[in-house]
Parts: structure tokens; C-alpha cells; sequence
């Protein structure tokens, strides 16, 4: 989520629509000019009674952060507390219940963003060895409840945890219990991004399956093999889902910015602070009508933070959020941004992948993602299949795409083996959850705590 330490104060007022598609717009780029943005989270616990570390504790996740200077990363604060750190490898930030995030640099192949995701697990683990901490890649908290959690001093978690039982039953283990992996990813133009957004959006549901990675709620498995996927469901109707819309021939970026505008707002920033304003319009907000601001009219920065906070299977900003991953290990952090690159990133593969599902029909695509969180690879697919069938297709493409690519390391490998962890999972039928699953049933005898000896 993003991390903001600055006042917008001084940006322009929004003063015609054309402000409002200009972020998008100004994601538009030459193909030479593209880069990879991977996020990813994992969860934080103390190796000696696996509680999750407060922000203030002892090696609790402010002295995490600040360990970082070690390696040259500088402190973010907001209202005196450290809430990230910035560095040559982009922002290292904190979730609602302490989960540690980075947001990479935007980087030109994927032999750059693994060295980058090393580089950073080599430093937190450096860093968690010497405190007692640990780490887990998981796409949920496998035992926690929602009150053994931490809350990170960040104004607009405050918000955010207030507002959430307002709109849907399970947005607070969003805010507190979840972990993700997602790529941001570059289009040249208004056609290049629908079509992107189109293809991504009808395939999200196959990346959550790929990795799905958290079957199991408070010690006990869930029936589901993705429940950060399920828990989208119920967060917020608002502001998530499949966005049916994006699917219509005429989507663009006007489009999203009538989306944008329906989705009711959360905060304004202004002088350092965040201001409440969950579930105000930003429309009545461009015409000096926002309650908690009178006759003040937002600034661009307003309209940035606001695009900030839509949580779609898909984002659009000024480029693509990839956003249908569970959380996982190393090899699978790598593998994330390797299938959609290898996807979206060659015009032969978009053509190849959007062939594959559009004639789909919108009922179909959202019987998909609701089937996944439960079902993954066995979920049925039109035609008679089941998802599985169509992910040997669409890796055999993304594979294809990244051939193409010819993004070689110094050892003349291309980028296609950062898909050999998906590779697996589809020929053995097992997504990563069900794997889990199987040891708790077996090898740890139900013993969830057995899970910390898999992290990181």
C-alpha cells in the first residue's frame, strides 16, 4: 500500500477532467522505455513464541526498519514514527498488523528484479538473525486472530480499520491478516493498456491458483486454498472485484476515471495529516462540496492518493497492478513477474493469451474467480475443462513471450527459468496450499506451529 511522507499541498487544483486522465496518460511509454515493478509482503513473527512484534517493541518492526540503514536505506516518518525506508531498491514499508513490504525499483528484466528481491531478503534475514525475528511467505497469518495482531501508526490505516466493518465482513484480515505479490507493468498507449487490462484481468483468477498459498485461519485449515483471495469478496464491493466495464469495447481511460470517481473516497492528506472522509464522493469533492473540507477543491495529489485506493483484481494508475497473488517464498516472488512479463510484455503472447479467453462471458470469468479461492487448478473453465488445461497453455506462452524477450544474465540465460516454479506446480497438479495442507495432515500431526520452520 502506498507510503506517503509529504504534504501535496503545493500541487495544482483539479480544475478540468482532463487532470483526472492525466495519470494515466503519462503511464503511456515506448516498449524500450517498460520496466518491471514487483511488490511483494511477508509476515513478521518473533522466533521464540511466534507472536507478531508491535511497532514499538523491542526488535519490533520500527527497530527492523531502522536496521536497515545498514545497507544504506533512509528512514520515512509520518507524525514522528518511522513507517518505511527508501532506497536504490525502491521502499521497504509497513502493512496494518506489521507486515513488511517492498516495493521495488522499476527495473528492465527479471535477472534484476530476482537480484533485487536476494538483496532484500538477505538484509531482512541479516537483520531478523540478529533481533529473533523471522519471516514467513504466506499469503495469510496461518494462526493469528484479528486481536492477537499489532497496528502500525500510519494515519491512514486508522481510517481504513474504522471504515471496513462498515462495508463488508471480512476487510479488517484483509487489512491485518493478509500477504500479497504483485507486479506493476507498462503500456505504450490507450489500445496497448485496455488490451493488457483486458487479458491480465480475464487470467488473474489463473495466478491465483498458481499461487494460492494460504488454506489455513487460526490454526485450522479453511476449506479454501486461497482465502486472501476469498477475503477480497467481502472486503469492500465498492472498490473491488472483476470489473465487468473493461471487458466493453469502448474501455479507456475515461472509463476508469468514472470508476474512480463512483468509489467513495477514505482520506485526504493535508499538512502531514490524514484527514477522514470514508465513504465521501469525489465527485462532490470537485465541486467544493467535500464535508470534512469545505469549499476546498482537491489538488492532483488528491486524485493520485484516491487512485491509490480501489483494490480490483487489476489496477490501473499510470501503469498496471498485477494483484491476484497470494504471498509465497523466494522461487515464487521471482515467478510472479515472469508469467505476466512473459504475458504482456510481447505482442505475439497478448495476442496469443487474449485469444484463449475472450469469448468468455462475464458470467463465466466471475464464476472463475469465485470458484478459485477454493477449487485453484481444478476450477472448471469453459469448454468443458478445468483451469490446469488452460495454465499449461498460457506458460507455454508466457514462456514463449520471454524467449522473445532475449533478456540475457551473464551467464547467457534468458528469463524463461523463473517459470520452472510454476512449471512444477502445474504438472503435479498441486498448488502450494494443498502442499501445505498435506504435511499438516501429515508430517506435523496438525501441529500448525510446525509451519514457522517453512519460511523464508
Amino acid at each position: 500500500m502506498s507510503t506517503r511522507d509529504t504534504s501535496k499541498s503545493e500541487d495544482p487544483i483539479i480544475e478540468s477532467r482532463d487532470q483526472l486522465v492525466a495519470p494515466m496518460q503519462a503511464g503511456e511509454k515506448p516498449k524500450s522505455d517498460w520496466r518491471i515493478g514487483t511488490e511483494h509482503e511477508k509476515l513478521v513473527y518473533k522466533r521464540d513464541d511466534f507472536h507478531a512484534p508491535s511497532h514499538d517493541e523491542p526488535c519490533g518492526i520500527r527497530d527492523l526498519l531502522l536496521a536497515l540503514q545498514e545497507f544504506g536505506w533512509k528512514p520515512v516518518e509520518e507524525n514522528g514514527h518511522v513507517i518505511a525506508m527508501s532506497g536504490d531498491d525502491g521502499t521497504v514499508s509497513l502493512e496494518p498488523a506489521g507486515q513488511l513490504e517492498l516495493s521495488g525499483a522499476p527495473l528492465e528484466n527479471l535477472h534484476q528484479t530476482c537480484a533485487e528481491t536476494g538483496r532484500h531478503l538477505e538484509q531482512v534475514k541479516a537483520i531478523g538473525d540478529k533481533c529473533g525475528v523471522g519471516f514467513l511467505g504466506l499469503g495469510m497469518w496461518p494462526d493469528k486472530t484479528r486481536e492477537e495482531l499489532p497496528i502500525m501508526p500510519k494515519g491512514r490505516y486508522d481510517i481504513m480499520l474504522r471504515h471496513m466493518p462498515r462495508v463488508g465482513d471480512l476487510g479488517l484480515d484483509m487489512m491485518l491478516r493478509t500477504c500479497t505479490i504483485q507486479v506493476n507493468l507498462d503500456y505504450s498507449s490507450e489500445i496497448d493498456m485496455a488490451k493488457k487490462f483486458r487479458t491480465s484481468l480475464a487470467l488473474q483468477p489463473l495466478a491465483t491458483a498458481l499461487f494460492a498459498n494460504s488454506p489455513f485461519t487460526e490454526g485450522k485449515p479453511n476449506g479454501y486454498l486461497s482465502y486472501r483471495s476469498h477475503i477480497w469478496s467481502d472486503t469492500d464491493p465498492h472498490r473491488t472485484g472483476m470489473l465487468p466495464f473493461v471487458f466493453d469495447e469502448d474501455f479507456g481511460y475515461e472509463r476508469y476515471v468514472d470508476y474512480m470517481l463512483d468509489v467513495p473516497m477514505y482520506f485526504v492528506f493535508r499538512d502531514g495529516k490524514y484527514i477522514d472522509a470514508a465513504g465521501h464522493s469525489f465527485r462532490d469533492f470537485l465541486k467544493g462540496e467535500l464535508a470534512v473540507l469545505p469549499g476546498e477543491k482537491p489538488r492532483e495529489g488528491d486524485w493520485w492518493d484516491h487512485l491509490s485506493t480501489a483494490f480490483p483484481e487489476v489496477r490501473l494508475k499510470s501503469f498496471l497492478e498485477m494483484r491476484g497473488a497470494d504471498g509465497g517464498p523466494w522461487s515464487r516472488i521471482c515467478a510472479l513477474p515472469a508469467f505476466w512479463v512473459g504475458i504482456l510484455y510481447d505482442q505475439t503472447a497478448l495476442d496469443a493469451s487474449w485469444d484463449l479467453v475472450k469469448d468468455w462471458t462475464m458470467e463465466e470469468r466471475e464464476e472463475l474467480r469465485n470458484a478459485v479461492p477454493k477449487l485453484a487448478l481444478d476450477a472448471p473453465i469453459p469448454g468443458g475443462r478445468i483451469l490446469r488445461d488452460l495454465a499449461k497453455e498460457v506458460l507455454a506462452i508466457s514462456r514463449a513471450g520471454l524467449a522473445s524477450r532475449a533478456r540475457l544474465n551473464t551467464s547467457g540465460d534468458n528469463e524463461t527459468g523463473f517459470l520452472e516454479t510454476l512449471d512444477e506446480i502445474v504438472a503435479s497438479g498441486k498448488v502450494p496450499a494443498q502442499r501445505l495442507l498435506d504435511r499438516y495432515h501429515g508430517e506435523w500431526g496438525g501441529d500448525i506451529k510446525r509451519i514457522y520452520k517453512y519460511s523464508f
